[in-house]
């Protein structure tokens, strides 16, 4: 289940009603996805859109999206710190960003114009739709591992317009679902 924390006004929300309320005003989506079937975490790319149908075809009637993939990142994946670099600068695209997430953590700053950065920790079952045109960057928790369905409108994906701000740069890629309350008791 996702978290938000808006550490400029010192709050934190995990009731997935009251995260889709927040959400709202800025045109984020917010919502838990099922699967049709079972299917494993590691099941193959196939497998997992397949079982998601119902909701990608749902979404792709709302949303005009064409095309459907699976990103499956692991911290030796070749590449990843060239391929976040390039999502954990604030910027926005000219299509919606969405993702289904299926197994690991990662956290969306959403910085809505005029109010304080949202820091959206997602999990499995997460799903999120961020408007194209909203001011965000991404992080993968400390874990460095995800794996999620994504939707797009241009099959060719779409490429960050980064906005310079600077802003992105005060926010630590914190993740404070289940794996972080172990490591912190630990330490007491």
């Amino acid at each position: 289940m996702a978290i938000i924390t808006i550490p400029e006004r010192d709050r934190r929300i995990d009731d997935a009603d009251e995260i889709r309320a927040v959400l709202a005003p800025f045109g984020v989506d917010y919502e838990r996805a099922e699967p049709n079937m079972p299917v494993a975490p590691d099941a193959p790319a196939a497998t997992l859109l397949e079982a998601y149908k119902t909701t990608i075809d749902e979404l792709n009637a709302r949303g005009g999206y064409v095309t459907a993939d699976v990103i499956d990142v692991f911290p030796d994946t070749p590449g990843l710190d060239t391929m976040l670099n390039r999502f954990n600068s604030e910027h926005w695209h000219s299509e919606d960003e969405v993702r289904f997430i299926i197994e690991g953590r990662g956290v969306f700053h959403i910085h809505p114009p005029g109010e304080p950065v949202m820091a959206v920790e997602v999990g499995p079952g997460d799903l999120i739709r961020v408007p194209a045109g909203t001011h965000h960057w991404f992080d993968l928790c400390a874990d460095r591992r995800i794996r999620a369905i994504r939707l797009f409108k241009d099959p060719a994906g779409w490429a960050p317009n980064y906005t310079g701000s600077g802003v992105d740069k005060g926010f630590q890629p914190l993740c404070f679902g289940p794996a972080y309350f172990p490591a912190m008791f630990d330490r007491m």
